[in-house]
């Protein structure tokens, strides 16, 4: 299938798994941005259960700004609080030292814009699953979509309308806390390994 999809951070599950089942992917750049969205933020699992990891954006005067032209806030260190916080999730899991050395970088530099950084994020979970996946960007927004041509994925985007349920796998505190649904598809990643790819494959959004 060819799918319309938002670039976000540390994508959830939910969108790897339209990503990893489709044909042709056009990313959504032109947009006005949406706070609250994962655009700038993703969900992990904590020693305490889901944990919010969400990068601060400037503010601008202008009603309305394009999610390209979105800047990071760099003025304090939050990248270390998300590394930090993805170190406490996922040291004990099977597979974060394994791709430490490749995701640490990411949160070594300061990106000026958001885009880029999600864009970063992606390319290392392709690399990561050794998966290739050609794309293209908007130039301008795309208002209605022909959904006898393309899948919609946009509202993915927004966590509190995603009602993706996938199948189990096994978490790091899943003890403590049982099965938690649809996270960052580092989730996946930090736990199934190599098998990740095939998780993905076998799902299916609701």
């Amino acid at each position: 299938m060819d799918i319309l999809i938002h670039p976000t951070y540390f994508p959830s599950i939910s969108h790897f798994v339209a990503l990893t089942q489709s044909e042709r992917i056009t990313f959504e750049t032109a947009d006005n941005f949406q706070k609250q969205t994962n655009r700038n933020r993703t969900y992990i699992y904590s020693p305490n259960g889901i944990q919010l990891l969400n990068i601060p954006v400037k503010h601008s005067k202008l009603s309305h700004q394009k999610t390209k032209d979105i800047q990071i806030e760099n003025d304090f260190e939050w990248q270390k609080q998300h590394f930090k916080s993805l170190e406490a999730a996922y040291r004990s899991s099977p597979f974060f030292e394994y791709f430490e050395d490749d995701i640490r970088p990411i949160f070594e530099k300061k990106h000026t814009y958001l885009l880029d950084l999600n864009f970063e994020t992606f390319d290392f979970i392709l690399k990561s699953m050794r998966l290739k996946l050609e794309y293209e960007t908007t130039t301008e927004y795309i208002q209605e979509v022909d959904t006898t041509i393309i899948t919609d994925f946009r509202e993915l985007a927004n966590g509190k309308k995603d009602t993706s349920e996938f199948e189990s796998y096994t978490q790091v505190f899943d003890d403590k806390h049982g099965f938690i649904n649809n996270l960052s598809v580092l989730d996946v990643l930090f736990n199934e390994g190599k098998f990740a790819l095939d998780y993905l494959k076998n799902q299916k959004i609701q």
